[in-house]
Protein backbone atom coordinates (compact mmCIF):
# COMPACT_ATOMS: atom_id res chain seq x y z
CA UNK A 1 0.00 0.00 0.00
CA UNK A 2 2.72 2.19 0.75
CA UNK A 3 4.17 2.47 -3.18
CA UNK A 4 0.48 3.45 -4.03
CA UNK A 5 0.06 5.85 -1.76
CA UNK A 6 3.40 7.66 -2.68
CA UNK A 7 1.85 7.21 -6.51
CA UNK A 8 -1.24 9.02 -5.31
CA UNK A 9 0.82 11.55 -3.32
CA UNK A 10 3.52 12.43 -6.11
CA UNK A 11 1.11 12.65 -8.92
CA UNK A 12 -1.37 15.01 -6.69
CA UNK A 13 2.21 16.61 -5.84
CA UNK A 14 2.71 17.23 -9.61
CA UNK A 15 -0.48 18.44 -10.20
CA UNK A 16 0.31 21.47 -7.81
CA UNK A 17 3.35 22.39 -8.26
CA UNK A 18 3.34 22.68 -12.28
CA UNK A 19 -0.51 23.46 -13.04
CA UNK A 20 -1.35 26.92 -13.56
CA UNK A 21 -3.20 28.31 -10.92
CA UNK A 22 -5.88 29.29 -13.48
CA UNK A 23 -6.17 25.78 -14.27
CA UNK A 24 -5.51 24.51 -10.75
CA UNK A 25 -8.65 25.44 -8.72
CA UNK A 26 -11.28 24.49 -11.66
CA UNK A 27 -9.45 21.24 -11.53
CA UNK A 28 -9.41 21.28 -7.10
CA UNK A 29 -12.72 22.08 -7.34
CA UNK A 30 -13.85 18.93 -9.58
CA UNK A 31 -11.56 16.42 -7.86
CA UNK A 32 -13.27 17.50 -4.35
CA UNK A 33 -16.83 17.43 -6.39
CA UNK A 34 -15.71 13.50 -7.37
CA UNK A 35 -14.94 13.07 -3.35
CA UNK A 36 -18.16 14.13 -2.24
CA UNK A 37 -20.24 12.04 -5.24
CA UNK A 38 -18.06 8.72 -4.16
CA UNK A 39 -17.52 8.75 -0.74
CA UNK A 40 -20.41 8.02 0.49
CA UNK A 41 -19.70 6.66 3.81
CA UNK A 42 -18.37 10.07 5.31
CA UNK A 43 -20.81 11.91 3.46
CA UNK A 44 -23.39 10.16 5.59
CA UNK A 45 -21.36 10.69 8.43
CA UNK A 46 -21.42 14.47 7.85
CA UNK A 47 -25.27 14.42 6.90
CA UNK A 48 -25.91 12.91 9.96
CA UNK A 49 -23.66 15.07 12.27
CA UNK A 50 -25.03 18.09 10.52
CA UNK A 51 -28.78 16.87 11.68
CA UNK A 52 -27.86 16.15 14.92
CA UNK A 53 -26.55 19.90 15.47
CA UNK A 54 -28.49 21.78 13.31
CA UNK A 55 -31.61 19.93 13.56
CA UNK A 56 -33.91 21.51 11.24
CA UNK A 57 -32.49 25.01 11.48
CA UNK A 58 -31.02 24.89 8.51
CA UNK A 59 -32.34 23.33 5.53
CA UNK A 60 -31.40 20.27 3.50
CA UNK A 61 -29.95 21.76 0.68
CA UNK A 62 -27.59 24.19 3.00
CA UNK A 63 -26.35 21.25 5.05
CA UNK A 64 -25.44 19.73 1.33
CA UNK A 65 -23.81 22.87 0.43
CA UNK A 66 -21.71 22.56 3.86
CA UNK A 67 -20.62 18.75 2.76
CA UNK A 68 -19.70 19.59 -0.49
CA UNK A 69 -17.27 22.64 1.45
CA UNK A 70 -16.06 20.16 3.83
CA UNK A 71 -14.55 18.29 0.66
CA UNK A 72 -13.61 21.30 -0.92
CA UNK A 73 -11.68 22.44 2.31
CA UNK A 74 -9.64 18.88 2.61
CA UNK A 75 -8.92 19.44 -1.13
CA UNK A 76 -7.53 22.91 -0.87
CA UNK A 77 -5.51 21.79 2.97
CA UNK A 78 -3.77 18.96 1.31
CA UNK A 79 -2.59 21.18 -2.07
CA UNK A 80 -1.34 23.89 0.57
CA UNK A 81 0.36 21.62 2.62
CA UNK A 82 2.32 20.23 -0.75
CA UNK A 83 3.13 23.41 -1.12
CA UNK A 84 4.73 24.10 1.87
CA UNK A 85 6.93 21.28 1.61
CA UNK A 86 10.68 22.59 2.12
CA UNK A 87 8.96 26.62 1.92
CA UNK A 88 10.77 29.49 3.44
CA UNK A 89 9.07 31.11 5.85
CA UNK A 90 8.18 33.98 3.70
CA UNK A 91 6.63 32.14 1.55
CA UNK A 92 4.50 31.12 4.64
CA UNK A 93 3.71 34.36 5.99
CA UNK A 94 2.95 35.77 2.61
CA UNK A 95 -0.34 33.62 2.82
CA UNK A 96 -1.10 34.44 6.11
CA UNK A 97 -2.59 38.01 8.09
CA UNK A 98 -2.88 37.40 12.08
CA UNK A 99 -5.65 38.95 14.04
CA UNK A 100 -5.14 39.55 17.67
CA UNK A 101 -1.89 38.09 17.98
CA UNK A 102 -1.20 40.14 20.72
CA UNK A 103 -3.02 38.42 22.94
CA UNK A 104 -0.28 35.84 22.42
CA UNK A 105 3.12 37.48 22.13
CA UNK A 106 1.86 39.26 25.22
CA UNK A 107 1.57 35.72 27.21
CA UNK A 108 5.39 35.26 25.49
CA UNK A 109 6.81 38.20 26.85
CA UNK A 110 4.87 37.40 30.55
CA UNK A 111 7.12 34.08 30.25
CA UNK A 112 3.68 32.25 30.89
CA UNK A 113 3.50 28.35 30.24
CA UNK A 114 1.36 28.12 27.27
CA UNK A 115 -1.40 26.25 25.82
CA UNK A 116 -2.50 26.26 22.16
CA UNK A 117 -6.00 25.12 21.38
CA UNK A 118 -7.51 24.37 17.96
CA UNK A 119 -9.65 22.54 15.88
CA UNK A 120 -9.88 20.55 12.46
CA UNK A 121 -10.56 23.60 10.80
CA UNK A 122 -9.69 25.49 8.02
CA UNK A 123 -5.62 24.50 6.77
CA UNK A 124 -5.71 24.16 10.26
CA UNK A 125 -2.19 21.95 8.96
CA UNK A 126 -0.69 25.43 7.98
CA UNK A 127 -1.38 26.94 11.66
CA UNK A 128 1.48 26.24 13.25
CA UNK A 129 3.72 26.19 10.83
CA UNK A 130 2.94 29.80 10.39
CA UNK A 131 2.97 30.34 14.34
CA UNK A 132 6.01 29.06 14.68
CA UNK A 133 7.37 30.97 11.59
CA UNK A 134 6.66 34.60 13.04
CA UNK A 135 5.67 34.27 16.48
CA UNK A 136 7.28 30.92 18.59
CA UNK A 137 8.10 27.38 18.67
CA UNK A 138 6.06 25.26 19.74
CA UNK A 139 5.13 21.33 20.32
CA UNK A 140 1.98 20.02 18.63
CA UNK A 141 0.63 16.76 19.29
CA UNK A 142 -0.52 14.70 15.94
CA UNK A 143 -1.67 11.46 14.87
CA UNK A 144 0.39 8.89 13.15
CA UNK A 145 -0.82 7.81 9.31
CA UNK A 146 -1.19 3.75 8.96
CA UNK A 147 1.18 4.54 6.20
CA UNK A 148 5.27 4.75 6.99
CA UNK A 149 6.15 6.85 3.76
CA UNK A 150 3.33 8.69 4.39
CA UNK A 151 3.84 9.24 7.93
CA UNK A 152 7.47 10.41 7.23
CA UNK A 153 6.12 13.18 4.01
CA UNK A 154 3.61 14.25 6.97
CA UNK A 155 6.37 14.61 9.80
CA UNK A 156 9.25 16.46 7.64
CA UNK A 157 6.20 19.04 6.67
CA UNK A 158 5.14 19.63 10.42
CA UNK A 159 8.45 19.56 11.68
CA UNK A 160 9.83 22.98 9.95
CA UNK A 161 10.51 26.08 11.72
CA UNK A 162 11.54 24.37 15.06
CA UNK A 163 8.02 22.84 15.13
CA UNK A 164 8.09 19.46 17.65
CA UNK A 165 5.68 16.79 16.53
CA UNK A 166 4.36 14.48 19.46
CA UNK A 167 2.69 11.01 18.31
CA UNK A 168 -0.78 11.10 19.88
CA UNK A 169 -0.13 8.06 21.32
CA UNK A 170 1.91 8.93 24.83
CA UNK A 171 1.47 12.34 23.74
CA UNK A 172 1.00 13.72 27.58
CA UNK A 173 4.90 13.22 28.33
CA UNK A 174 5.94 14.69 25.55
CA UNK A 175 3.18 18.06 26.54
CA UNK A 176 4.59 17.73 30.21
CA UNK A 177 8.40 18.50 28.94
CA UNK A 178 7.62 20.95 26.75
CA UNK A 179 5.66 23.26 28.98
CA UNK A 180 8.45 22.68 31.78
CA UNK A 181 10.56 24.39 29.34
CA UNK A 182 8.11 26.75 28.92
CA UNK A 183 7.86 25.70 25.22
CA UNK A 184 4.04 26.75 23.93
CA UNK A 185 1.87 23.33 23.28
CA UNK A 186 -0.39 22.76 20.58
CA UNK A 187 -3.87 20.54 20.62
CA UNK A 188 -6.76 19.59 18.21
CA UNK A 189 -9.47 19.24 20.97
CA UNK A 190 -12.77 18.85 18.81
CA UNK A 191 -12.52 14.67 18.19
CA UNK A 192 -14.54 11.91 20.29
CA UNK A 193 -13.20 10.19 22.69
CA UNK A 194 -13.64 7.13 24.60
CA UNK A 195 -15.31 7.26 28.46
CA UNK A 196 -12.22 6.91 30.06
CA UNK A 197 -10.77 9.55 28.34
CA UNK A 198 -12.88 12.62 27.79
CA UNK A 199 -15.41 14.19 30.01
CA UNK A 200 -18.87 14.63 29.05
CA UNK A 201 -19.49 18.45 27.85
CA UNK A 202 -22.72 20.51 25.72
CA UNK A 203 -21.53 20.82 21.91
CA UNK A 204 -24.24 22.31 19.42
CA UNK A 205 -26.74 21.93 22.59
CA UNK A 206 -25.91 17.97 22.56
CA UNK A 207 -23.75 15.73 24.79
CA UNK A 208 -20.02 15.27 23.46
CA UNK A 209 -16.81 13.37 24.77
CA UNK A 210 -13.95 16.00 25.01
CA UNK A 211 -10.29 15.78 25.95
CA UNK A 212 -9.75 17.11 28.97
CA UNK A 213 -5.94 17.24 28.55
CA UNK A 214 -5.59 21.06 27.91
CA UNK A 215 -7.37 21.61 30.56
CA UNK A 216 -5.66 18.97 33.19
CA UNK A 217 -1.85 20.44 32.12
CA UNK A 218 -2.72 23.95 32.41
CA UNK A 219 -4.60 23.15 36.44
CA UNK A 220 -1.32 21.04 36.94
CA UNK A 221 1.22 23.95 35.08
CA UNK A 222 -0.33 27.00 36.18
CA UNK A 223 -0.66 27.40 32.18
CA UNK A 224 -2.57 29.50 30.12
CA UNK A 225 -4.98 28.27 27.39
CA UNK A 226 -5.31 30.42 24.38
CA UNK A 227 -7.72 29.32 21.36
CA UNK A 228 -6.56 29.90 17.90
CA UNK A 229 -8.37 29.16 14.66
CA UNK A 230 -7.58 29.74 11.32
CA UNK A 231 -10.04 30.15 8.52
CA UNK A 232 -9.79 30.81 4.73
CA UNK A 233 -9.51 34.33 2.84
CA UNK A 234 -9.86 33.22 -0.76
CA UNK A 235 -8.25 30.02 -2.68
CA UNK A 236 -4.42 30.89 -1.53
CA UNK A 237 -4.58 33.28 2.18
CA UNK A 238 -5.57 32.53 5.11
CA UNK A 239 -6.11 34.75 8.58
CA UNK A 240 -5.22 33.39 11.83
CA UNK A 241 -7.47 34.71 14.78
CA UNK A 242 -5.99 34.59 18.49
CA UNK A 243 -9.50 34.74 20.86
CA UNK A 244 -8.67 35.57 24.40
CA UNK A 245 -7.10 33.39 26.87
CA UNK A 246 -8.32 31.75 30.01
CA UNK A 247 -7.03 29.99 32.99
CA UNK A 248 -8.70 27.42 34.63
CA UNK A 249 -10.29 28.15 38.23
CA UNK A 250 -8.55 27.49 41.26
CA UNK A 251 -11.32 26.04 43.64
CA UNK A 252 -11.49 23.07 45.92
CA UNK A 253 -13.67 21.34 43.51
CA UNK A 254 -11.06 20.38 41.33
CA UNK A 255 -13.56 18.30 39.12
CA UNK A 256 -15.41 21.06 38.30
CA UNK A 257 -13.04 23.36 37.48
CA UNK A 258 -11.86 21.38 35.00
CA UNK A 259 -15.47 20.75 33.55
CA UNK A 260 -15.67 24.42 33.08
CA UNK A 261 -12.47 24.92 31.22
CA UNK A 262 -13.34 22.15 29.00
CA UNK A 263 -16.63 23.18 28.30
CA UNK A 264 -15.47 26.74 27.67
CA UNK A 265 -13.21 24.91 25.16
CA UNK A 266 -16.14 23.52 23.27
CA UNK A 267 -17.73 26.85 23.15
CA UNK A 268 -15.09 28.76 21.60
CA UNK A 269 -14.75 25.79 19.31
CA UNK A 270 -18.72 25.75 18.00
CA UNK A 271 -18.63 29.63 17.90
CA UNK A 272 -15.98 29.75 15.56
CA UNK A 273 -17.10 26.77 13.29
CA UNK A 274 -20.97 28.34 13.24
CA UNK A 275 -18.91 31.39 12.22
CA UNK A 276 -17.63 29.46 8.60
CA UNK A 277 -19.24 25.70 9.01
CA UNK A 278 -17.94 24.61 5.78
CA UNK A 279 -14.43 24.21 6.93
CA UNK A 280 -14.83 22.41 9.65
CA UNK A 281 -13.94 18.49 9.76
CA UNK A 282 -18.04 16.90 9.44
CA UNK A 283 -16.15 13.89 8.24
CA UNK A 284 -15.49 12.23 11.78
CA UNK A 285 -17.94 11.09 14.48
CA UNK A 286 -17.64 13.43 16.73
CA UNK A 287 -21.00 12.65 18.60
CA UNK A 288 -20.53 8.84 18.59
CA UNK A 289 -20.33 8.21 22.46
CA UNK A 290 -23.48 9.39 23.32
CA UNK A 291 -25.07 9.19 20.10
CA UNK A 292 -23.74 6.24 18.24
CA UNK A 293 -27.37 5.17 16.71
CA UNK A 294 -27.13 8.03 14.64
CA UNK A 295 -24.26 6.81 12.42
CA UNK A 296 -25.84 3.58 11.59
Amino acid sequence: MDKIYLFLFTGFRFLIIYTPHVILYTILDFLSYILFSINKKHRKIAKANLDLAYEDTISEDEKNEIIKGCYKNLVYTLADFIRNQGATKEEVLSKVTFKNESFLTKLIKENRKIIIMTAHYGNWELLSLAIAAKLTPLSIVGRDLESDVMNKILTKNREQFDVELLSKTGAMKGMVQALKKNRPVGILVDQNTKNEEGILIDFFGKKARHTPSAAVLAKKFDAVIIPAFIKSIDNENYEIEFFESFEVSNSEDKEKDILECVQKQADITEQVIRSKPNEWFWLHQRWKNQYEHIYK
